[in-house]
């Protein structure tokens, strides 16, 4: 496959963009025409998270498809990928927040009613409320198993989005740059976990996106394994080739040391 980075840039990415966006605008419409099940806000927080957990999964996806087919077009999208992932999580996370915690707070209807009713709310209100939130996210976290995983996993997503510009690559350096995105491997681990964990009746899909997340990480360390490998052979070739070059030159000028040399031990 042969695609200028013209094509790329200015008629794939922006197909793939508005395509990431679909999930997001079919929730939108399922919410306004009524096609949501009778508990609606859960509908939203599975859905985001099971986006979520894609876009993760397409975004491990991208380095071994391009292994595989040769063609290098598709790391173009994989930051692209990485970022609807973190949206799609922050968005699962949101959902959670005011669905879950927030619709529980004393204060929460204080706060709705002033702004249905068009006054900011007052200081002390939203200080109160923002209070009461991060103390019950923060209890919730210590005392439910899978929504530490959920954190857990959307912390990962946090720095990654955060440097994902090529300013942070300069910044940072890239060899740095590229081992603190490796957290995305953990990002794949922690979510099927997740998922795992607050479904526990049916856990087919959870087990699904883990063996994905396996398969993915798996080729990685594989071809990590390869590529190491490949190395050290042609560093073993390279020195071969220069010990090969110093005999020589010793056995024009101290012909009687070639002997000694060639019996040494050779290093590994």
């Amino acid at each position: 496959m042969r695609l200028s980075d013209r094509t790329i840039r200015s008629v794939l990415k922006p197909t793939v963009f508005m395509a990431s966006l679909v999930p997001l605008l079919y929730l939108m419409w399922a919410g306004l025409s009524g096609a949501l099940s009778a508990n609606p806000l859960s509908d939203l927080t599975n859905e985001t998270g099971v986006w979520t957990l894609r876009f993760v999964c397409i975004t491990l996806a991208l380095s071994p498809l391009r292994r595989l087919t040769g063609w290098n077009g598709f790391i173009k999208f994989r930051r692209m990928a990485g970022l609807y992932a973190f949206f799609y999580g922050t968005l699962h996370l949101l959902t959670y927040a005011i669905a879950d915690r927030f619709a529980g707070l004393e204060q929460a209807s204080g706060l709705v009613e002033a702004i249905a009713g068009g006054r900011l709310p007052a200081e002390a209100l939203v200080a109160s409320t923002a209070r009461a939130m991060a103390r019950s996210i923060g209890e919730d976290i210590y005392k439910r198993p899978f929504i530490t995983l959920g954190f857990a996993a959307w912390l990962t997503m946090l720095p990654l989005a955060i440097t994902s510009t090529a300013g942070w690559i300069r910044r940072l350096g890239g060899k740095r740059w590229n081992r603190l995105h490796r957290l995305v491997y953990l990002t794949g681990i922690l979510g099927p976990l997740h998922y795992w964990w607050l479904v526990k009746a049916d856990v087919s899909r959870p087990i699904a996106y883990a063996a994905a997340v396996a398969v993915l990480l798996s080729a990685r360390i594989y071809w990590s394994r390869a590529r190491r490998a490949a190395v050290r052979r042609v560093g073993s070739a390279e020195g071969e080739g220069r010990r090969k070059e110093y005999l020589s030159a010793l056995r024009t000028y101290r012909p009687t040391t070639v002997a000694a040399v060639s019996r040494a031990p050779r290093r590994e």
